[in-house]
């Protein structure tokens, strides 16, 4: 369906949906379909060779797939996208399609661990290489640049220590010197955050968190400039990490909610950030929108919440952490975030376990640190919990 380019964010995340069948539908219907058929031999070898566009094998398009990807390119002003199977998938995708052996990527220091690791030694194993930088020291990012570096990659916010960068700055960076510039753009969402118009070149999303927002399915994204997008989008459909129909259809539904999800848990986050900044048993807070954040005008700036995501210390380093969790007895201890419900992880001995002590200590990780996804559930009950948790340590 055609959605005017003025409707909202809100209006596009509702509205945008394939064409409807015969029957009327008013909610888009599930094509769990592998193939698609074709009206004689001619159209089916126009299709293959590109020249005609039409859903022809589900590993390359789907209708629910398609619909899916309309709704994010929109939502984050990009012009095409790919989805995936899973977060990793998307971003071991986009790196393989743009880069070749001898390449070189720079990346910020303060990663989701499982990236950390890909860059640090699989993608190594087909000669392709990653500098790290410290996200408060964007001016080293220069010194680091050779002739083979291809790519600029960020996360603001990061993953698990809630700090930022100037994503204007990196764009301009990484264009002085013709780099590819992608931000993953998972822990803000394109609700709070559009890096395509803060001159990004590829966002990439773990649609698994925020854009689901309720711990079902698995899903990823990737939306850029068609250029690119089309580089990626043969490389993906011949490697076969593709989205499924099912995932993709309980995705699109869910960003139908993504806006006002995001606003509750964004409020949530704000109080939880302001309780924990007065209790004795906290050493340090981030989140963006407190205004102790080192980052706080540049977070007010480029974000339209703070998001959901909360770091904090606990006094007592890891034992501290380690009774901290095992006293909770509401908020879940699992790996996912962005779901309705809060999550609370220790970083340091699950999702960057596989870092070294000298890489956690990069990536601002300590043994105290605990990453709080904040859910909707009643604000008082999220404290209430933490609370009697705290003061158990």
């Amino acid at each position: 369906m055609n959605i005017p380019e003025n409707f909202k964010f809100e209006t596009q995340a509702v509205r945008t949906q394939t064409e409807r069948t015969q029957f009327q539908e008013h909610s888009t219907p599930l094509f769990l379909t592998s193939s698609f058929v074709f009206d004689d031999s001619e159209e089916m070898a126009e299709v293959f060779a590109d020249k005609l566009q039409k859903h022809s094998y589900s590993r390359y398009t789907n209708p629910n797939v398609s619909e899916f990807i309309e709704k994010m390119v929109k939502l984050e002003c990009a012009e095409a996208g790919y989805a995936y199977a899973s977060g990793m998938g998307a971003i071991f995708s986009t790196m393989m399609a743009l880069l070749n052996s001898g390449n070189e990527i720079i990346s910020c220091s303060s990663i989701y661990g499982a990236t950390h690791v890909l860059f640090s030694a699989t993608l190594p194993r087909w000669g392709i290489t990653t500098k790290f930088f410290d996200i408060h020291y964007p001016e080293t990012i220069e010194k680091l640049i050779t002739p083979n570096t291809k790519i600029l990659y960020a996360e603001s916010p990061t993953n698990p220590a809630c700090d930022l960068i100037d994503l204007r700055l990196l764009a301009e960076i990484a264009h002085r010197h013709n780099l590819i510039f992608i931000v993953d753009n998972c822990f803000a969402t394109p609700y709070v955050q559009q890096p395509m118009l803060l001159g990004a070149d590829i966002s990439l999303h773990s649609a698994t968190k925020l854009i689901d927002g309720q711990g079902r399915v698995l899903g990823g994204v990737a939306v850029g400039n068609q250029e690119l997008m089309d580089k990626i989008y043969l490389f993906s459909r011949g490697v076969g990490a593709t989205l499924s129909p099912f995932n993709a259809w309980i995705l699109s539904k869910s960003l139908e909610t993504l806006a006002i999800r995001v606003e509750r848990a964004s409020e949530n986050a704000l109080k939880l950030a302001e309780f924990l900044e007065k209790n004795k048993n906290v050493l340090s807070v981030k989140y963006p929108f407190l205004p102790s954040h080192p980052q706080y005008e540049l977070a007010k700036k480029q974000m339209k919440t703070g998001g959901n995501m909360v770091a904090f210390e606990v006094k007592g380093g890891r034992e501290a952490g380690k009774k901290f969790l095992n006293t909770l007895k509401m908020c879940s201890l699992t790996s996912n975030l962005g779901d309705t419900r809060t999550i609370i992880v220790h970083p340091a001995s699950t999702t960057h376990s596989k870092l070294s002590a000298e890489a956690l200590a990069e990536g601002f990780i300590t043994e105290g640190m605990i990453r709080v996804s904040v859910g909707i559930e009643h604000i008082s009950d999220i404290i209430n919990d933490i609370e009697q948790a705290l003061a158990a340590i």
